[in-house]
């Protein structure tokens, strides 16, 4: 009887050491965030898809296929992309996210329940280029994997995993987490990645989060809308755009906006070591080891400047037209 007892109050004292996360909509203490919460004052306005394989585990299974580029842009609306297995997706937005206390952004998926969770992990970059990921954590088991139509998640168990909440439910992240790490502007965050959890517990395609634990989440979802459902992307905190001549206590961009063929300077209170021209996709452009830069034809638009000072690294969006 008293080892009975015993082994009750060891596994009751286990789950709650597990369940130390922010629990699901409704409960004390979520986090989760109402898609009309007043708090968004704007939302992504473009995506770059990698879609995964709707089978990771089989090359011929074919890429998910439900829902398209625009569908992860605006308010949440039921519209997704789904990523498939490991698929990935780029955000960007109308102007720069930027880091104030509390959570700075909110991510949204199309899950139908509170335990029915399709997970992703989530990355960001000041420059297009240089991604930083929140360190995730997952304390679901791992002794059982997780089927495709199982709602058995628990959001107490899952911190800075996108997926978290049901439908029409933000996952809020909060770049503070972020800061100091070297390369990146928790300041002036350009793009957002949301790259999906496998979910596999067994096999060569297990995918840990930040303390080495496999992720268990629905697994296989050999369907085109498998994979996490991204519907949409909220901004809490955003700053300036910067389309005019871009000014700061570090550096000055100019001419902005600049012709096609023109000269881009920058002058700063520190020498700039390196330039680089960064589309809204990612794509580097053009790139100069110096204060100045010679546009070559480049195509009308928006992009991205980022100015590499020793020890520091910059980025501002300027217009070509």
């Amino acid at each position: 009887m008293k080892i009975a007892i015993l082994s009750f109050l060891f596994l009751t004292t286990s789950a709650l050491t597990l369940a130390q996360f922010a629990g699901p909509v409704g409960t004390p203490g979520t986090t989760a965030m109402h898609k009309d919460s007043s708090a968004f004052v704007n939302w992504a306005n473009n995506a770059q898809l990698d879609l995964g394989l709707i089978d990771i585990s089989n090359p011929f299974s074919g890429l998910a296929s439900s829902g398209d580029a625009i569908s992860p842009t605006g308010i949440p609306d039921g519209a997704c992309i789904s990523l498939g297995d490991s698929g990935v997706a780029i955000v960007t937005f109308p102007q720069p996210i930027k880091n104030e206390s509390g959570p700075d952004f909110a991510v949204f998926e199309n899950g139908f329940s509170d335990a029915f969770l399709e997970l992703a992990f989530v990355e960001v970059s000041s420059d297009g280029v240089n991604f930083h990921r929140f360190p995730a954590i997952s304390n679901t088991q791992t002794d059982t994997q997780i089927g495709p139509f199982d709602a058995l998640g628990d959001a107490t168990l899952l911190n800075n995993l996108a997926g978290k909440y049901r439908a029409n439910y933000g996952t809020p992240f909060d770049l503070q987490e972020l800061d100091g790490i070297s390369g990146l502007n928790v300041m002036a965050i350009t793009h957002i990645k949301i790259i999906d959890v496998v979910g596999a517990v067994h096999g060569s395609h297990v995918q840990n989060d930040s303390n080495g634990n496999p992720i268990n989440d629905p697994h296989p979802t050999v369907f085109p809308s498998g994979g996490f459902d991204l519907d949409a992307i909220g901004v809490i905190h955003q700053g300036p755009v910067g389309l005019n001549e871009s000014e700061s206590a570090e550096f000055r961009v100019y001419p902005n906006p600049v012709g096609s063929m023109g000269n881009i300077s920058v002058s700063s209170d520190f020498v700039v070591e390196n330039l680089t021209l960064i589309s809204l996709s990612g794509e580097v452009v053009l790139h100069s080891n110096s204060n100045s830069m010679q546009l070559d034809q480049i195509k009308s638009g928006v992009y991205l400047i980022q100015i590499e000072t020793e020890g520091n690294i910059s980025t501002s969006k300027i217009v070509v037209r």
